[in-house]
């Protein structure tokens, strides 16, 4: 017999063979965008552990036969370090106690849906790893497994009560950079005594910030001409001067604005938690007052990426069927795709007066799932006699993951790369959308003894730029 003539009885064999016992083939990852489906976190199901772990077991399986996430964060290495360490060699012989230690290393970055992952939905196995973690993170908070220390972490708006008040600022800030403090918070708050932490401000941004000019409204194509600012804790509470900013640039563009008339967290650091009730607490507390912009045709402009992904994302999905929730995502921006847009309608103005120099900029994670582009970096390209050197990996911050005693160790390892490339043209200006991530970085590049550069927010480079005071 004939090679070819074999060829085709065998091929004529495994189609019979296939037809016969209804044989179905999975093809090997997406060709397209993955999808999300709605986080259904009201179900009764969603709480039940042994149907979670049974969840998780497939997913590991999956992602042990695949690896390909094992350079993002700590959870993928955990997990195969757990496989590789088990009787098996396989996900079967991890013992179902120590899924958490993989699901306590996952911050929700999502860099691994959105930028690695094959089996994302559409793909038939339908793989969410980020919000199988939160399942499992939500089951541990409702367990009561989480600690008070790390309630009072993620509780921002209870943080800002301090801000604003002089006296107790001066003294809570002066307090909280001794060393004593810092063991007791470590000790107390699990908060590593070497983790770089934010001061509060004299002024919350909300109190002083200055009122816009009755400029007239130009709508363009793509974007509307008034804008809306949510404050965000950490610009409210922390760094007021990164709002400013934001409110000067609009100013000089002749954008009319107004700060939203009442505003809560956005949820993501109860997010974190798997605190879904709280979540849902400050979406009750935020969507009604800011559907009302939305409604009335502002744009509502967000200065930390990850404030800005809670609206655009994870609030739609545990609400895909409020409608006022749908009206808030169509409405959010990050500031720098919204001054892009502005650009390509014709609107912005590009009268820079002051070349920037060399500035190494990192894009975030929560910056980076939003799937806007790299805004901000074609933003501060249009500066002349600028140089920009793009960084594109995870800074190990995130949120308050970065600063968590049993964390922050893995923090600076991840961040230790990113601090060598952020440092690789010896910058004038390091800068990040994530204000945390850009101290984060500092503290990687101090600590490494790479060249000191001055740590400027995007909106501050382009307040910069712009010659405004």
């Amino acid at each position: 017999m004939r090679a070819s003539e074999n060829d085709a009885l065998i091929i004529q064999a495994i189609k019979h063979t296939t037809k016969k016992h209804e044989v179905k083939m999975s093809r090997e990852g997406n060709l397209e965008a993955p999808t999300r489906h709605a986080l259904d976190w009201k179900n009764p199901d969603f709480y039940d552990e042994e149907k979670l772990n049974h969840e998780l077991e497939r997913i590991f399986d999956i992602c042990h036969g695949c690896r390909r996430c094992v350079s993002l964060c700590n959870s993928f290495p955990t997990l195969f370090d757990l496989v590789d360490n088990s009787p098996t060699l396989e996900v079967d012989g991890v013992d179902k106690k120590d899924y958490m230690k993989v699901v306590d290393e996952c911050y929700m970055c999502d860099l691994c849906y959105m930028t690695k992952c094959p089996y994302t939905p559409p793909h038939e196995w339908n793989l969410d790893f980020p919000h199988t973690m939160l399942r499992a993170k939500a089951i541990k908070f409702n367990k009561g497994e989480v600690g008070l220390n790390e309630k009072i972490l993620a509780s921002t708006d209870v943080h800002g009560q301090f801000a604003g008040i002089p006296i107790v600022v001066q003294v809570v800030n002066a307090v909280n950079s001794t060393k004593l403090m810092r063991n007791v918070m470590e000790k107390t708050l699990g908060v590593d005594k070497n983790a770089w932490m934010p001061s509060f401000a004299t002024e919350k941004f909300r109190h002083g910030a200055a009122k816009s000019e009755d400029f007239v409204v130009k709508n363009g194509e793509r974007t509307p001409g008034k804008v809306a600012i949510y404050s965000t804790c950490y610009v409210n509470y922390n760094e007021p001067g990164i709002g400013h900013d934001l409110l000067k640039v609009l100013d000089h563009n002749e954008i009319p604005y107004v700060l939203v008339d009442k505003e809560q967290c956005c949820g993501m650091p109860k997010l974190e938690l798997g605190d879904l009730e709280a979540v849902a607490k400050s979406k009750e507390a935020n969507i009604p007052h800011l559907a009302k912009y939305a409604k009335d045709g502002y744009a509502i402009l967000s200065a930390i990426p990850s404030c800005t992904l809670m609206f655009k994302q994870e609030i739609p999905l545990m609400f895909p069927d409020c409608a006022d929730t749908k009206l808030v995502q169509e409405a959010m921006w990050d500031p720098f795709e919204y001054l892009v847009a502005r650009r390509k309608d014709g609107l912005l103005k590009t009268d820079f007066k002051k070349p920037l120099g060399k500035v190494s900029y990192h894009i975030p994670c929560h910056g980076r799932v939003q799937n806007i582009g790299k805004k901000t970096e074609e933003f501060l390209k249009l500066v002349p006699e600028t140089t920009i050197n793009t960084v594109e990996r995870c800074s190990g911050h995130a949120g308050t993951y970065g600063v968590k005693l049993g964390h922050h160790a893995m923090a600076k390892k991840i961040g230790k790369p990113v601090a060598k490339l952020m440092s690789n043209i010896e910058p004038d200006y390091i800068s990040s959308d994530c204000q945390l991530a850009g101290h984060h970085i500092e503290q990687m590049m101090d600590e490494n003894g790479l060249k000191k550069s001055t740590l400027r927010h995007p909106l501050s480079l382009a307040r910069i730029a712009y010659g405004i005071e």
